[in-house]
C-alpha cells in the first residue's frame, strides 16, 4: 500500500508498511501512481503524451524511473506486503503487564469550564478527593502488576489534582521510598489547569514531575470563552504568569501546553502562534470531542479550514526554526528511522489492558475517558481486573479489528485511533471516529512533510 500527496511543493510517496518515504519529480509520481493499473508500453506512451515539448523528459528517461521503481520494490521499499496482520492478535495478548495508572487524585475543580469531558471534574458523579491511602494502596497494585517492567508512568489527573496537592506529593514520596527495593523507577506526569500552581508546587513539580501537562487554550479572548472560574471569570489572566514561572523554573523542559480548539476558533494556529509568542515552545492543540449539538462542536463544513489551518502551522513551523525560533507541536512528533515499535503501531495506547484510570474510590477503568460509565468499570485496587469481557474486548482492540481501517494509509501511525473517541461517536471501542481520523491523516501528511522539508 503507498499514499501519495503533493504540499509545499514536494511529490510525496509513502510506502505504508515499510515506513520508506519518497520525494520524487512529477513524471515518477505519474508512474507510481498508475503503476498497477497500466500496463508499461501504456503508461510509456501516457507520460509522452502528458509531458510532450519538455526535452528532460524522454523514453529513456521514463525507462529509468521503471528501473528505479522496480529496484525499492526489491529493496521492499515500495509496494511492500503487510507482514503484521497474521500476528496482532497473539502480540497484544502476549502483554498482561500494566505499565500505567491515571490516578483521578480530584474528582472535583476550580475552573467551570463549558467544553469539559469531565463535567466540570466530577464525572457525572460525586465530588470527592482520593485518599492517601487509597493512592498508597493504587501505587502497590501497580508494581504487584508490572512484571518485569522496570519504569512505571504514574499521571495525576483530575479534576484538578492540585485540589489535593498534599496527597500528590505524599505519594510521589512513598513511590520513592519503595521503587528501589522493587527495581522499579516511577515517572510521574502532572495535568493542571493553573489556577493552584504557587512556589511549592513548582518547586516540587520540577523536582519530581518527569513531565508537566498545562491546559491553556491560547488568546485571552479564546480561552477565556471556555475556560471559566466557578464564578463565571475568565482564566487567562489568572494562569499565564503562573505557567510561565514554572516553565522558566522548569528550564523549558518537559513539559507542554494543551489547549483545545472548537468552532469557535477553527484558525486555532493563531492560538498556537500566540502561545509561541508567549515563550511556551512545547505545544498541543486538540479538537474538542463532543455532542453534535453542543454550538462549539465542529462540523463538516468546519473540515477544509482546519485541513487548512494544519498546513499553515506546518509551514510557519519550518519557518520558524529556520529563524532560530522553533517550537514543537505535539502531532507532529514523528520518527522517520524509528519511530514506535511495531506493537505500539497495531495495538495503540494499551488502555484496558497495560494501562488504567483510578478513581478517588480506587475503581479501575481502561482509561480517563470511561470513568463514570458503569460499562467500564473493570474492577479495583483491592481485587484487580475482575471484568474480564471488557478486558478481552481492549486486548481485542487494535488497528486490524477495524474493518474501517482496512485500507487505511494512517493506520500504522494512529494505531486505529482512540478507543474512547470511538466508543462516544460510534457506541463500540472497535468503532472509527471518523472527524477525527480525517483531522489525523491531514496532520500526519503535514508532519511527514516537514521531514521532508528538514532533509531537503
Amino acid at each position: 500500500m503507498i499514499h501519495q500527496y503533493k504540499l509545499n511543493g514536494y511529490n510525496i510517496v509513502l510506502d505504508v508498511y515499510s515506513g520508506s518515504v519518497h520525494v520524487v519529480d512529477d513524471v515518477a509520481y505519474d508512474i507510481i501512481h498508475d503503476y498497477f493499473s497500466e500496463e508499461k508500453e501504456a503508461l510509456t506512451a501516457q507520460i509522452l503524451e502528458k509531458y510532450a515539448g519538455q526535452p528532460d523528459v524522454t523514453r529513456e528517461d521514463i525507462l529509468e524511473v521503471f528501473d528505479d521503481i522496480e529496484e525499492l520494490r526489491r529493496q521492499k521499499k515500495l509496494f511492500s506486503e503487510d507482514i503484521y496482520e497474521p500476528n496482532a492478535y497473539d502480540l497484544k495478548n502476549r502483554h498482561t503487564e500494566v505499565k500505567a495508572l491515571c490516578l483521578h487524585v480530584a474528582h472535583t475543580c476550580n475552573l467551570n469550564c463549558t467544553y469539559c469531558f469531565a463535567s466540570q471534574g466530577n464525572f457525572n458523579g460525586e465530588r470527592g478527593l482520593m485518599s492517601f491511602e487509597t493512592g498508597k494502596r493504587a501505587l502497590d497494585f501497580l508494581i504487584e502488576n508490572s512484571g518485569d517492567r522496570r519504569n512505571l508512568e504514574v499521571d495525576f489527573f483530575g479534576g484538578e489534582p492540585l485540589m489535593n496537592w498534599q496527597v500528590v506529593k505524599d505519594l510521589v514520596r512513598y513511590a520513592r521510598s519503595i521503587e528501589e527495593a522493587h527495581g522499579k523507577n516511577f515517572r510521574f506526569t502532572l495535568t493542571t489547569n493553573g489556577v493552584g500552581i504557587d512556589d511549592d508546587v513548582i518547586d516540587f513539580a520540577n523536582r519530581e514531575m518527569h513531565n508537566v501537562v498545562l491546559s491553556l487554550d491560547g488568546r485571552r479572548e479564546v480561552h477565556d470563552r471556555l475556560r471559566r472560574t466557578i464564578n463565571d471569570q475568565g482564566s487567562y489572566d489568572m494562569i499565564v504568569p503562573k505557567f510561565k514561572k514554572l516553565v522558566e523554573a522548569r528550564g523549558g523542559k518537559d513539559y507542554y501546553m494543551r489547549g483545545t480548539f472548537t468552532r469557535n476558533n477553527v484558525d486555532f494556529t493563531e492560538d498556537i502562534f500566540h502561545m509561541a509568542d508567549l515563550g511556551f515552545a512545547e505545544l498541543s492543540m486538540e479538537p474538542v470531542v463532543c455532542p453534535p449539538e453542543d454550538p462549539f462542536a465542529l462540523t463538516e463544513e468546519d473540515l477544509p479550514k482546519l485541513f487548512e489551518q494544519y498546513e499553515i502551522l506546518a509551514k510557519e513551523m519550518i519557518r520558524r526554526k529556520k529563524a532560530g525560533k522553533g517550537f514543537t507541536f505535539y502531532h507532529y512528533m514523528i520518527d522517520l528511522t524509528h519511530g514506535p515499535c511495531i506493537y505500539k503501531r497495531i495495538s495503540g495506547c494499551g488502555s484496558g489492558t497495560e494501562y488504567f484510570a483510578v478513581t478517588p474510590w480506587g475503581d479501575l477503568y481502561p482509561c480517563h475517558q470511561f470513568v463514570g460509565d458503569e460499562k467500564y468499570k473493570m474492577g479495583d485496587i483491592w481485587q484487580g481486573v475482575v471484568n474480564e469481557e471488557v478486558r478481552q474486548d481492549f486486548k481485542l482492540c487494535n488497528v486490524y479489528a477495524r474493518e474501517e481501517c482496512k485500507d487505511c494509509w494512517a493506520r500504522l501511525y494512529c494505531s486505529g485511533g482512540c478507543a474512547a473517541n470511538a466508543y462516544h461517536a460510534t457506541g463500540s471501542i472497535k468503532g472509527v471516529y471518523d472527524y477525527g481520523c480525517q483531522l489525523f491523516k491531514k496532520r500526519m501528511e503535514c508532519a511527514i512533510m516537514m521531514q521532508v522539508a528538514e532533509t531537503n
